[in-house]
């Protein structure tokens, strides 16, 4: 006899349904089945698979909102970015098809918007205007969530023996001789995922600076 459900009960077993047959494969019977009630009974809590969706979402957030709390209130606005990259990027990864999952979700818990006030005002007493915070940081959101989902996509193909992304298969689909930066070009799209996502967010950072000076 299954115990009493609750939305959180349901949202961690969805984790676990996602972990083993994919973001395709977590539907609402499949999630039923695991919990050992029928598809109706989880109505009450989540009205569909989108709705499932957006709770994931929020409790990701909630996890990554309670790491940035954690961090020093008095580090330099750079390096406060870049630990949001990694905190984000960890979080995302930490289950199959995390990034898909969190893109294009609606967050169900208003306590995580208010909890971005202080940020906000942070980042302006930095020199920034409210304006250019929100495209500093929309350019680094939507570059963690496009990193992460193609990464994933990558690494999943990979990891389940499919070896199209090996460097060795891509350099032997094109004449060395003929397009050799091509074949040169890919270390550099499938080497070090950790290395190139540093490289890039420390771009992004820079280009964050000058919106600062700008404010633009």
């Amino acid at each position: 006899m299954p115990g009493k459900l609750t939305k959180a009960g349901i949202v961690q077993t969805a984790f676990a349904v996602l972990d083993s047959h994919g973001i395709d494969g977590l539907t609402v019977r499949a999630l039923a089945a695991r919990l050992g009630v029928q598809p109706p009974a989880l109505y009450w809590h989540v009205r569909d698979k989108q709705a499932l969706l957006d709770e994931m979402a929020t409790q990701l957030w909630r996890q990554v909102s309670a790491e940035l709390a954690a961090l020093p209130a008095d580090w330099p606005w750079q390096r406060s970015m870049a630990e949001f990259a990694a905190i984000t990027r960890r979080a995302l990864l930490a289950h199959r098809d995390g990034a898909k999952v969190f893109s294009g979700t609606y967050l169900t818990d208003a306590s995580l918007l208010e909890a971005q006030e202080e940020p906000l005002a942070r980042m302006m007493r930095d020199g920034f205007t409210l304006a250019a915070v929100i495209r500093a940081s929309s350019l680094l959101y939507n570059f963690i969530i496009g990193f992460c989902i193609e990464e994933q996509a990558v690494a999943q193909s990979i990891a389940a023996g499919d070896q199209r992304y090996s460097l060795e298969h891509r350099a032997s689909r094109v004449d060395e001789h003929a397009h050799p930066l091509v074949v040169q070009s890919g270390p550099e799209i499938f080497g070090d995922p950790d290395a190139r996502f540093a490289e890039l967010v420390a771009v992004i950072i820079d280009a964050a600076d000058r919106m600062r000076g700008t404010g633009s």
